[in-house]
């Protein structure tokens, strides 16, 4: 797409444009527009003054006027949206609070080493090393986000590619994206509407505005002038995104690009902030404690050396590593790595997440308002009752594949006869990858289906009754009649449309065959049948006949003293999934909430079928409602009812709830496949679209798109992303334990008045990055828990760090820094030197150092398996049932073996070769921990399972 401003292209009208005034002349003479028209008006204006108003003719443009208004009004697609590139992108890895510490202290350190007299080559090397974690990280975060999007990218766009247009009065097909204002565009059913255009000529033509408006009825069309008013409701016009189901016509195009109401939708979207994450809040909170405890424990303890005569750069190094401690260098590419984890798991289950930190999000989620065409639906009408002659009978399969039967078929095999030949529709059958398909309403699909299911060829039957005249669906009369040549050279016509339009026409049931006279008594009894069936969420249609004199009848003679043949009840099937799927989001806690363009009866008969209500009485809102609600009224709504179902809203609307839902501290999912959802997708916490049928606009503007349209990935999803969470956590615990050992001997050293520290920054960043990395991964990738959906979501507010966090990662790096600081002294005070005869070269002072580290890495492996679970022993758990993890560590332990014994990492890390006793003292330290933190799991099983008044 081009990112011109012509993309904001119109007709004339749009801009205000005062052209010369003039009637239309001869037909094909292109004519000027009226300056008395504004836009909104073109659906009022009989259809030679449209031409008028829009500069046209009914020939359409010539080549030279089309290429004009092309290099005038630009292309007609939408504004590409405003994608990073890739060195920015790459850029914004290092705005992370943790890199620009890091950075900071990178470059601190090369200045250290230019002061420095002598150089000490051990300062260079810590600039370097610093350096690197700050590119490995980045590196990481990158290409995670940059693949994920490249799948995103990958999917279809909606946006029709070709139209079929009269140019100088030949009838062309070019590219959708070479439309201008004025353009005469021919429609047909199955084509995609590719602008916002009015309609000159129509027969039969009817559209989906699903994309637009949320409703999956389809809507006839006209092209006679209607009264001024909103323009999506005028009946004369068409719009982008849409789709014709049924007829054919010809329209004028007044709008293109982003111009159109479908691009107004994508303006809207595109105002709309994206929202930070739970998790992403909390990280960056996390990472302004860390570094400002960081910054401000290295200040301390700068001050506190820096008067006992300690060399300055020396101190000040010293207090870097102290800093560089506390800061966990490997948290930014261990959390994006075990995020993509899950986003592989997801992307199994059929979920494409384009934002890493939205995984995490799902897993807070607390509400989801979720459309309901497309989503809730499988968007495909289908028959399943049949009344005549006083029985019900029964439609078994859905969906517009044949396959299923009626319940004794015999008696309503003419009543669907009759409703097959009244149909335009045309049933496909599969072709490639797509299965059976409706070209045409779907509601007329769904009586061909079920005719089909009672064994009738319906093109047989049209073939031997073949159609002499028809008289269109409208509003008004809200019937659609037939007429056809029996066989033996009579005519009959048939009739279906709305039962109590069609019964008050009607004078006559068919009983057996044989017409009856309609008494009260029968009147009432098929009210009642066509109450019955609308009672239990199904659209009702009624079928008549009549035999007529000739073949065109007026259409009083056809739609009069009716005979009728039955009731037709039908409804668009939710997903066979969604129930288990509801179910499952129920018992998590998860609230949903219907948001839907439809009708409030069949809203609430959809959400009763997939379980989202169940008591007697759901509140039902509509758009208007709550036009007439302030934000207080709102805030009173959404928190006082457990049900609640919203109808007829627009964008707008969505984008209001999902607002004061946020306001009220809820994680909001919203979940479409519309035009019309985007705005709401883009703004929620967590924006679902579909994939298969979703438009390109809701795609774009989700963080999540479901490959399979299933709602039922969601709950998946959620499951997932919760566990995800309990996974970070594992590894914040594992990773932010070892801090503290790190830190601790390093201020018992300092206030023992040992000179050197007991541990290099060089050492830290080994731990962090080679030996911590791998087992966090591991714990990341723990799998799902069976009993993740089965709690209430975690809070909005609820820090990553919670009290019981913080009081495992103190118990378990308590214990770590008591082993190591143990190891550390003992092998100083072994050695019988006094503490200011200690230099870095000095032997005893390197196996010390090196027993420290050492001792971390040992511990820490040991950690690793005690982190995997809270309260359930890791020996019932299963001690190597992650044979990862166990990998993980042994490669720690390994990396730890080779800096002790290779010259060349001796020379890196001023290490020392230890001796098989050390290992053997460094291995019971790390069971202590074990055993310590296996017991802490007792006492809280203890406890949880101790009766009141603590007796068994």
């Amino acid at each position: 797409m081009s990112p011109e401003p012509a993309h904001h292209g119109s007709a004339a009208l749009h801009e205000g444009r005062a052209p010369a005034s003039g009637p239309a002349t001869e037909p094909g003479e292109p004519v000027r527009a009226r300056p008395d028209v504004s836009a909104a008006a073109v659906p009022s204006l009989p259809v030679p003054e449209v031409f008028a108003a829009l500069d046209g003719a009914p020939r359409g443009l010539t080549p030279a006027e089309a290429a004009a208004r092309q290099a005038r009004y630009g292309p007609n697609d939408l504004p590409a949206v405003g994608r990073v590139r890739l060195w920015p992108r790459l850029a914004a890895q290092f705005t992370d609070l943790f890199a620009v510490v890091l950075l900071v202290a990178s470059a601190i350190t090369f200045l250290a080493y230019a002061l420095e007299q002598p150089r000490d080559p051990a300062t260079l090397q810590l600039a370097f090393a610093i350096l690197g974690v700050v590119l490995l990280n980045a590196g990481i975060g990158f290409a995670q986000e940059y693949s994920a999007e490249r799948t995103a990218q990958s999917l279809q766009a909606m946006v029709p590619h070709a139209c079929r247009v009269l140019r100088d009065g030949e009838r062309q097909e070019l590219p959708a994206r070479d439309l201008v204002p004025a353009d005469v565009v021919v429609l047909e059913a199955g084509d995609a509407v590719p602008a916002d255009c009015r309609l000159v000529e129509a027969q039969e033509l009817a559209v989906n505005n699903a994309a637009l408006t949320g409703e999956s009825d389809a809507v006839a069309r006209v092209a006679d002038p209607v009264p001024q008013g909103p323009l999506l409701e005028a009946r004369n016009c068409v719009f982008m995104g849409t789709d014709v189901v049924a007829g054919t016509g010809k329209a004028v195009v007044f709008a293109t690009g982003a111009a159109t109401e479908f691009g107004r939708i994508f303006r809207l979207t595109a105002a709309a902030p994206r929202q930070k994450t739970p998790l992403q809040q909390q990280v960056a909170a996390m990472a302004r404690r860390v570094a400002g405890v960081a910054l401000a424990t290295g200040a301390i303890l700068f001050a506190v050396r820096v008067p006992s005569g300690q060399p300055f750069v020396d101190t000040f190094v010293f207090s870097l590593g102290v800093m560089v401690a506390l800061v966990p260098e490997g948290l930014p590419a261990t959390l994006s790595v075990s995020l993509a984890i899950g986003v592989r798991r997801m992307a199994r289950r059929h979920a494409l997440v384009k934002q890493l930190l939205a995984v995490e999000a799902l897993g807070s989620t607390s509400v989801v308002c979720t459309d309901k065409t497309g989503t809730l639906t499988q968007a495909e009408m289908t028959v399943v009752q049949l009344w005549a002659d006083g029985v019900a009978h029964a439609v078994a399969g859905v969906g517009y594949a044949p396959v299923g039967e009626v319940t004794d078929a015999g008696p309503v095999r003419e009543l669907l006869r009759a409703a097959a030949l009244c149909c335009d529709a045309r049933l496909v059958p599969p072709s490639g990858p797509h299965g059976w398909c409706v070209l045409g309403d779907t509601t007329e699909g769904a009586l061909l289906v079920a005719a089909a299911k009672a064994g009738l060829d319906t093109a047989a039957e049209e073939a031997r009754t073949p159609r002499v005249a028809e008289h269109p669906f409208d509003s008004v009369r809200k019937l659609m009649s037939t007429v056809h040549r029996d066989p033996d050279g009579t005519y009959v016509a048939y009739v279906k449309g709305a039962p109590l339009e069609l019964l008050a026409r009607c004078d006559a049931v068919d009983r057996t065959g044989t017409p009856v006279p309609l008494t009260e008594a029968s009147r009432a009894e098929v009210v009642a049948a066509a109450d019955g069936l609308a009672g239990q969420g199904l659209r009702v249609l009624a079928v008549a006949r009549r035999r007529v004199a000739g073949p065109r009848p007026p259409l009083e003679d056809v739609e009069s003293r009716l005979t009728l043949l039955g009731l037709a009840g039908m409804y668009d099937p939710p997903r066979p999934e969604v129930r288990d799927a509801v179910d499952a989001c129920q018992r998590a806690g998860i609230r949903i909430v219907m948001v839907t363009g439809d009708h409030p009866l069949t809203a609430e008969a959809v959400a009763r079928r997939v379980g989202i209500v169940r008591g007697p009485d759901p509140t039902v809102v509509t758009g208007a409602a709550l036009d007439a609600l302030d934000d207080g009224g709102l805030d009173a709504l959404l928190a006082g009812s457990a049900e609640l179902l919203l109808c007829r809203v627009s964008p707008e609307h969505k984008m209001r709830v999902v607002t004061a839902l946020q306001r009220r501290g809820e994680v909001v999912a919203v979940t479409g496949d519309g035009a019309n959802d985007a705005p709401a997708l883009k703004h929620a916490d967590i924006g679902v679209a579909m994939g298969a049928s979703g438009t390109d606009v809701a795609r774009e503007a989700a963080v999540m798109v479901l490959m399979d349209d299933s709602f039922a990935s969601i709950t998946t999803a959620v499951g997932l992303g919760r566990s995800v969470y309990r996974n970070i956590r594992k590894f914040l615990i594992y990773l932010f334990s070892h801090n503290i050992a790190e830190l601790v001997p390093i201020l018992a050293a300092t206030f023992a008045g040992f000179p050197l520290v007991p541990i290099t920054a060089v050492q830290i960043l080994a731990i962090d990055l080679g030996s911590d990395v791998l087992p966090a991964l591991a714990l990341g990738a723990e799998p799902m828990e069976k009993d993740v959906m089965d709690s209430p979501p975690r809070p909005r507010r609820e820090r990553l760090f919670s009290t019981a966090v913080i009081g495992r990662i103190l118990f378990l790096g308590g214990i770590q820094a008591l082993g190591v600081c143990a190891v550390f002294f003992w092998h100083i005070h072994a050695s019988g030197i006094p503490y200011a005869h200690f230099t870095k070269s000095d032997p005893v002072y390197r196996e010390a150092i090196t027993m420290v580290q050492a001792g971390i890495v040992v511990s820490q492996f040991f950690n690793a398996l005690a982190g995997r679970t809270d309260r359930q022993s890791v020996f019932r758990a299963g001690l190597l049932s992650n044979p990862w993890l166990i990998g993980a560590g042994c490669f720690g332990i390994a990396l730890m073996a080779a800096i002790s014994y290779a010259p060349p990492l001796q020379a890196v890390f001023n290490t020392a070769p230890l001796a098989p006793a050390d290992w053997a003292v460094l291995a019971g330290f790390g069971a202590l921990l074990l055993a310590a933190e296996e017991s802490r799991k007792w006492v809280l099983r203890h406890r949880r399972t101790l009766p009141k008044g603590g007796k068994r």
